[in-house]
């Protein structure tokens, strides 16, 4: 039997033991078998770290509060729900364009493991919770967490159970809270469970997992070159005995052909029952760079304790060397060459789960991202999942990564600190990944909030303590306070000329690019929002403007403005970065616009991820490397025009268009991935529309069918 096999099968007794509702000896037995089977077939490390997101119960409401706390007798005779994680609420009303319900809900499940053996920690982690969470463990408190995207961790070794029975409850809330931001914000803060929960063992000597639910282990890219990469790493240890334990700290790092090409080592002793950081230098001789969509080679960061031969902890982690900065006239530069960043802003909103969304469906947003040929994404406006995280490191796509502070911040020092640390999360969660290039301090503060500079200010100061390799940005969209728009090392501006009414009309993106040109410290900035609603089920050929609260979006529309804004901002040099609002549809319950109530409508794909607007496609024409020939007004299939233009979206140099068999001739690609025909006549009923074009030696065709309905009334 092949090791795979036998980590599988530990895996599955550990599950099934997890799961299970055995009790007395036989769940004991099974639970050291699990868990000696995991530590001796895994063999490297003492960590195990399963999963518990099965069998859980759930009330909304408060549950009897913390005066009663959840109990099995009282879970079962007042009949709670039985959900399994990832779990929230909320999205039922607020997707119907409701109020949603804001308010505390309480889960609650048993934990079933034997009483900590000699040399063995135990820990909960929680990947996140909408939007305080309050953890109780055999009837007593662990402590809360206040923000409602970073993770969190509590060891509960010493609160275990003699008998094994372990009682977990968690009262969750997503009230709205002066102290806890986002105090505001076009998207719903949902509540509840809604990434995974972790039960994780370790060995008595480990690396921390509670300083703010970081992995123990920093490493940061001092310097980095085509000839060398110096890596400076700090590992928080965790020295949970009463003695000093003398140790080796190792660092590795092994390419993809599994060689070892770096390694330092340091002999340390833990001092007793503290946590501390210890320190390592490592360099990488003529390293393989990761370079972005091109090339995002991944080597393994490893990270040892070891005591003796036997290894006590161990963390492992991808990592991609790189260098990058931003250059005031010329724009954004990956190591040493220049790079532009072209992307969208993504929130994880799914319709009928709200943020409870699997990993099979961030795999299909990272698909349609590689799909459109996006360089960067902005994960608007919060810390999202670490496993999306990782798969922007996989693909290559380089990440803005934001705190939630949106258009308005408290003026509480509760508020402060609360925003800190989750800034402080957001940072020593992510740290590693190599996708991820600035930290952003808040979006489209405006005037009438209590004076920010201040919070700001040292809002900077941390997340340069935190990490001095990574720049700090912001959006905004207002030139009212610019000196708060000068407190980051970056600026995005939010511009939506040609949608809302406070806005100048499409013909002004011209005149912005020079405008906002001066506007951050660095001297250049991006365009971090842009766009226009669509509603792919509306159509009219060459519309104006439509009102950006009205029922009627025509798909058209959307793409007309695209056209405009990229034409204008691609020809800048000094907009370093573009970022589409929003790569996908998503749930805004106070909007009832475009014909739907309860969704922005702004995105490029429909927010249950099945169709691909028009839009969609003059991006990936301009974006991608994979040839393109799409015809737009696809879905305007019943017209009541006979003369009509006919717009295509390619990166073929030319194309040709048939209507009923019939060239109308060939027609040039505009430089900007439209190309055009006028005054097209279609026949009355059924008329069949095909394009034609060559790009890379491959023959290139679409279709589709519009119907002519006659508007003779006889």
């Amino acid at each position: 039997m092949s090791v795979d096999a036998l980590k599988i099968i530990a895996f599955m007794l550990a599950t099934t033991w997890f799961n299970g509702k055995r009790r007395g000896w036989a769940r004991a037995l099974i639970c050291s078998a699990a868990f000696f089977a995991a530590q001796v077939l895994v063999g490297a490390t003492p960590r195990v770290d399963l999963e518990l997101n099965t069998e859980w119960k759930f009330e909304k409401g408060e549950g009897g509060g913390t005066a009663n706390l959840p109990t099995d007798a009282i879970v079962n005779e007042t009949g709670w729900q039985s959900v399994s994680l990832p779990h929230c609420w909320g999205w039922e009303d607020a997707q119907r364009g409701k109020q949603y319900y804001r308010g505390p809900g309480w889960y609650w499940r048993e934990v079933n493991v034997e009483k900590s053996r000699t040399g063995h920690r135990y820990f909960l982690r929680f990947e996140a919770a909408g939007s305080v969470a309050d953890v109780y463990f055999n009837g007593k408190s662990l402590g809360a967490h206040r923000g409602a995207f970073g993770a969190f961790c509590f060891e509960i070794t010493k609160q275990l159970s003699a008998t094994g029975t372990n009682s977990l409850a968690v009262r969750v809330s997503n009230a709205a809270d002066p102290d806890v931001t986002p105090l505001s914000g076009d998207f719903p803060v949902y509540g509840g469970l809604y990434r995974s929960v972790h039960l994780i063992e370790t060995d008595d000597e480990c690396f921390t997992l509670t300083d703010h639910a970081s992995p123990g282990v920093a490493w940061l890219q001092s310097s980095v070159s085509a000839e060398q990469a110096v890596l400076n790493l700090t590992a928080e240890i965790s020295n949970g005995t009463s003695k000093d334990q003398p140790g080796t700290l190792v660092a590795k790092i092994i390419d993809v052909e599994d060689h070892e090409i770096a390694r330092a080592e340091q002999k340390i002793t833990l001092k007793p029952n503290v946590t501390a950081p210890f320190p390592m230098q490592i360099t990488v001789q003529k390293p393989h760079l990761w370079n972005g969509r091109k090339d995002p080679y991944l080597y393994r960061a490893i990270v040892e304790l070891h005591s003796g031969d036997t290894v006590r902890d161990s963390v492992e982690q991808p990592l991609g060397l790189r260098s990058y900065y931003v250059d005031p006239d010329k724009g954004f530069f990956l190591n040493g060459q220049s790079y532009h960043l072209h992307g969208a802003n993504r929130h994880q909103d799914r319709p009928d789960k709200g943020w409870a969304i699997s990993q099979a469906d961030q795999d299909e947003d990272m698909a349609l991202i590689k799909e459109i040929g996006c360089t960067v994404i902005r994960c608007s406006h919060y810390e999202q999942s670490d496993y999306f995280y990782s798969l922007c490191d996989k693909a290559g796509i380089l990440v803005w990564a934001e705190l939630p502070q949106v258009d308005r911040i408290g003026g509480s020092p509760e508020f402060a600190e609360t925003s800190r640390n989750q800034l402080v999360d957001l940072i020593r969660q992510n740290i590693n990944h190599p996708s991820i290039f600035v930290w952003s301090l808040f979006n489209e503060l405006r005037p009438k909030n209590p004076d920010p500079h201040r919070e700001l200010r040292d809002l900077n100061i941390v997340a340069h303590g935190e990490d001095p390799t990574r720049p700090t940005i912001a959006a905004t969209c207002t030139t009212e306070l610019p000196q708060m728009n000068n407190i980051p090392d970056l600026l995005g501006w939010n511009v939506y000329y040609g949608w809302y009414s406070d806005w100048g009309p499409l013909s002004e993106f011209d005149s912005m690019r020079a405008g906002y040109r001066y506007t951050s410290r660095s001297g250049g900035y991006c365009v971090s929002e842009y766009g226009a609603g669509a509603n792919i089920n509306q159509h009219e050929m060459n519309p104006a403007k439509p009102r950006n609260d009205g029922q009627w979006h025509p798909e058209e529309y959307q793409g007309i403005l695209h056209e405009k804004a990229w034409a204008e901002m691609k020809s800048a040099p000094y907009i370093w970065g573009t970022f589409v609002w929003c790569m996908f549809d998503f749930t805004s319950y106070w909007r009832h616009e475009g014909g739907v109530v309860g969704r922005n409508d702004k995105g490029l794909v429909t927010a249950d991820r099945k169709t691909k607007k028009d839009a969609f496609f003059f991006y990936k024409a301009n974006w991608s490397d994979e040839p393109v020939l799409y015809i737009t007004s696809r879905r305007y299939t019943e017209r009541t025009n006979a003369v009509t233009d006919v717009k295509i979206y390619s990166n073929a140099t030319q194309a040709d268009l048939l209507v009923n068999g019939a060239s109308q001739g060939t027609r040039t690609n505009d430089g900007n991935g439209v190309i055009l025909w006028h005054d097209v006549k279609l026949n009355a009923g059924a008329n069949a529309i095909e394009a034609r074009a060559q790009r890379d030696g491959r023959s290139l065709t679409d279709n589709c069918t519009w119907i002519l309905k006659s508007t003779d009334s006889r």
